[in-house]
């Protein structure tokens, strides 16, 4: 039976992808391109282009394919651009999600993963944050997954399906076999926009806030590798597989890294001095975001292996390198 995987040419989306492919399962994506590209996914993976709201499309790719599993990423994921279009993110996120769930329950679908996010949690405190801990989001893009989250519960007490609802902490890095890594241009991840501007792709970038209640004032995040996350999904998917019974987890590593701190490590890795402008803080932006992974270390069969800032960056760069590269060969 065939994982549908949505969003599946995204950056964490063709991640997973690979992961599936590489252990020899079936997989299909769904995505509409609107922020993914066909090119980081195995040309022998089955891609059909279209939306997760897409009531009668999301049916036929499970009945044609005989999707057994959902994992669903498809999303949008700024921020600042949720602040600003807040209607279009409980569209996108929220409200495709409960398309998407009700096509898949009526299928007989019975295992679903779903990436939500630490943002979920809004201002959470300097101690990492637990799973129980009060889910207040500060944004509407945290506001619109935590409203997924409420109905996949409500719809796994009603139906049947079971779920796993996997909230990412700060994603970073690149698949080591460089197959595939963030390529959203305008992307705003900072390790990202941090290596774009080593290479010289930017002519700066912004820190944004320098007076948080942090040792070095500026914000602290939970930076986890995108080949760790995937993994994660796959001991996820196992252990519905098995029977496990539906759960949230924390992914991230536990400890978190400053804005600044990930700008050193960048500038190691690079041997290059780029320019850092000081801005006002974002709207949106919690001080300090750092997983407790107790719960998922214990009840998946997790372990990462690229739990390092250093190698996070490594990645991300010569992702950033060859996919320079790859756009300056396409404009010659």
């Amino acid at each position: 039976m065939t994982i549908l995987v949505t969003g599946g040419a995204g950056y964490i989306g063709s991640h997973m992808v690979h992961e599936l492919a590489d252990a020899g399962e079936p997989v299909v994506v769904l995505d509409n391109l609107s922020t993914g590209f066909r090119f980081l996914i195995p040309t022998s993976v089955p891609f059909v282009a279209g939306s997760t709201g897409d009531r009668p499309l999301v049916g036929e790719v499970i009945a044609h394919h005989r999707v057994s599993a959902i994992i669903h990423f498809a999303a949008s994921i700024v921020v600042p651009e949720s602040i600003a279009d807040p209607l279009g993110y409980y569209s996108n996120n929220t409200m495709n999600t409960c398309a998407l769930l009700d096509v898949a329950i009526k299928a007989g679908v019975r295992e679903f993963i779903f990436s939500s996010t630490a943002a979920v949690y809004g201002n959470a405190g300097d101690a990492p944050v637990r799973e129980n801990a009060p889910t207040v989001p500060i944004s509407p893009y945290g506001t619109s997954k935590l409203m997924s989250e409420i109905m996949l519960h409500d719809a796994a007490k009603a139906h049947g399906l079971r779920f796993i609802a996997l909230r990412y902490f700060n994603v970073a890095g690149a698949d080591p076999k460089l197959r595939t890594g963030q390529a959203t241009p305008a992307a705003t991840h900072l390790i990202k926009v941090a290596c774009e501007t080593a290479i010289g792709k930017r002519p700066k970038m912004n820190v944004f806030g320098t007076d948080y209640p942090t040792p070095d004032g500026t914000c602290i995040r939970d930076y986890i590798h995108v080949s760790d996350l995937a993994k994660a999904h796959s001991a996820a998917l196992a252990y519905l597989r098995n029977g496990g019974a539906s759960a949230t987890f924390n992914c991230g590593y536990g400890h978190g890294s400053s804005v600044l701190e990930v700008i050193a490590a960048v500038r190691r890795a690079s041997g290059q001095e780029f320019p850092v402008e000081i801005s006002g803080r974002r709207p949106g932006d919690p001080a300090s975001l750092v997983a407790n992974v107790d719960r998922i270390r214990s009840a998946l069969s997790w372990r990462p292996q690229f739990q390092n800032l250093d190698t996070i960056v490594a990645h991300a760069l010569a992702w950033e390198k060859q996919l320079a590269a790859r756009r300056k060969s396409a404009v010659a």
